[in-house]
């Protein structure tokens, strides 16, 4: 039986990745820190658009670094017949596609999925595109602030009162890309059952309005449009963030049980359990200002770290509101949960990436090899293919590598 610790989950599948930017190529790198054979196939000259995209180390991005680690790197013309050739071969012998064009680039390529079924009736084709592939949108391009604002977070997302706000990630990307991990691995599981590939279509949108969960459910309830609310959480309260004399600390009182813990063993507030304008969840969510007032009048007069130490000792959840710099020293987040991997690219030299949030505990994900220049693995996959020297310094010259 082979060692367990030199097994990865998805070590079987072998991925063609034709995304570009942030959500495809997050997906794929996902799948290949899992263990999958991840060729990452790039237009010859530019390649993916995030190449282009700061941050920069010895001219290399560090944004394309970040998010294409675990794969090997082929630059292709897709529109010239050897490229398509080759494209098709590798089709052969493949698992699962990914691909972000908005819909219909791949047919009229002569390269869609109705082809490469008959190539590749276990193909799994995973299509992510701003709005899906059938819909009275479904033309229209999409990026991730597109997504974010027609899917509904924009809108819930800022101060009361204030304008709806952008993520300050590329969030529907993000939910996009994990979208597309979990709808081609389905797809495996699928064809486990079937012998058959099929087509999985994933978009931006569709992904940030399931994220929005219970903003829906309080609409279809009330009819009511839900506001922004700043950093309070419309269906529970306390559950907020709150001034300290250092910065600010959340505490979050899901349910009347460790409400009450907090308002007599930590604020020293009996009080507040039998006002009339705190008595159960609703009252409270509705009235959460009045009530941050008395919560902070303890809060300021203590540090961040003072408060979320005196609050979790009494088994109630809270924490420090962090900066990219605190995390990235953490003890648990980048020490003991690795979310933070130091890797050696052959361009930019030393270089920390994003760890993988999946852990699967027998079989840990990994970072096998740094992100390819464009088209590094060249000439490595195509001799693999049959492909001579000469041949490929022909496909080279003529520009369909």
């Amino acid at each position: 039986m082979e060692d367990q610790k030199k097994v990865q989950a998805l070590q079987n599948l072998t991925v063609l990745d034709l995304t570009r930017v942030v959500a495809g190529p997050y997906a794929g790198s996902i799948l290949g820190d899992l263990g999958a054979k991840v060729i990452k196939i790039e237009m010859p000259g530019n390649g993916d658009d995030a190449r282009g995209y700061g941050p920069y180390e010895n001219g290399e991005s560090m944004y394309f670094a970040n998010l294409n680690r675990n794969k090997k790197g082929m630059s292709l013309n897709l529109k010239a017949q050897e490229g398509k050739d080759i494209f098709l071969s590798l089709v052969k012998e493949a698992d699962i596609l990914l691909e972000n064009y908005r819909p219909g680039v791949m047919d009229k390529l002569g390269l869609g999925y109705e082809t490469l079924k008959e190539i590749n009736p276990r193909l799994i084709y995973g299509a992510l595109s701003g709005f899906g592939s059938y819909g009275p949108y479904a033309q229209r391009p999409g990026y991730d602030i597109i997504s974010q604002g027609m899917g509904g977070l924009m809108s819930v997302t800022g101060a009361k009162g204030g304008e709806p706000t952008r993520s300050g990630n590329a969030m529907g990307d993000i939910l996009g890309g994990m979208n597309l991990v979990i709808g081609v691995l389905a797809a495996v599981n699928a064809r486990n059952i079937t012998g058959a590939g099929q087509r999985v279509d994933i978009s931006l949108v569709d992904s940030v309005v399931a994220s929005l969960e219970n903003a829906y459910i309080r609409y279809f309830k009330s009819g009511e449009i839900p506001e922004r609310s700043g950093n309070a959480y419309a269906s529970i309260a306390p559950y907020d963030t709150y001034r300290a004399k250092d910065g600010l600390v959340i505490i979050a009182c899901g349910n009347q049980k460790l409400y009450e813990k907090f308002c007599t063993e930590v604020v020293d507030m009996p009080w507040m359990i039998t006002d009339e304008r705190f008595l159960d969840v609703p009252l409270r969510v509705k009235n959460n200002e009045l009530q941050k007032k008395y919560i902070e009048e303890w809060t300021t007069q203590r540090s961040v770290n003072e408060v979320v130490e005196l609050v979790l000792s009494k088994g109630i959840p809270a924490g420090p509101l962090y900066n990219v710099k605190q995390i990235t020293e953490d003890e648990h987040i980048a020490g003991a949960r690795e979310m933070f991997i130091e890797i050696e690219h052959p361009v930019i030299g030393k270089m920390k990436v994003n760890g993988n949030p999946v852990k699967l505990m027998d079989m840990m994900p990994r970072i096998n090899c740094p992100a390819p220049t464009l088209g590094q693995h060249n000439m490595e996959i195509l001799s693999d293919m049959g492909y001579t020297e000469k041949e490929i310094a022909g496909l080279r010259e003529a520009h369909v590598i």
